[in-house]
């Protein structure tokens, strides 16, 4: 059975640069365009890793994040943060709210390969 992965970005442009680094291989791709679909689609569909921008609208991607790694039926999903957010201090905010890796924007598709595989 293939690997589902969860991905949340407002961004359609972003969201295709993710889709096709990851298409080819072999996961099940769900996608969400805001931080409270995200959350949903994380508990109803329990992926195995959740690809969060932390810039969207309604619930930002550290808000996600923190629900997703508290909820009880969500807390084993693993969360990589994708975003345009660079700074060092960005990167440890994310990894103290619980992200188990973090990426910024603009990406090497195999880089985001190879770290998508180290999670999953």
């Amino acid at each position: 059975m293939a690997k589902t992965i969860l991905v949340a970005d407002d961004s359609p442009t972003e969201m295709r640069l993710v889709l096709d680094a990851l298409k080819d291989q072999g996961y099940q791709i769900i996608t969400a365009v805001d931080g409270e679909e995200a959350i949903e689609k994380a508990t109803r569909e329990r992926p195995s890793l959740a690809i969060l921008d932390i810039i969207m609208p309604k619930k930002n991607g550290y808000q996600a994040l923190r629900q997703i790694k508290t909820a009880p039926e969500t807390k084993d999903i693993k969360v990589m943060l994708l975003s345009s957010k660079n700074q060092e201090s960005d990167k440890f905010w994310g990894m103290k709210q619980g992200a188990d890796d973090y990426m910024t924007k603009p990406f090497d598709n195999a880089a985001l390969v190879a770290a998508v595989a180290k999670l999953i």
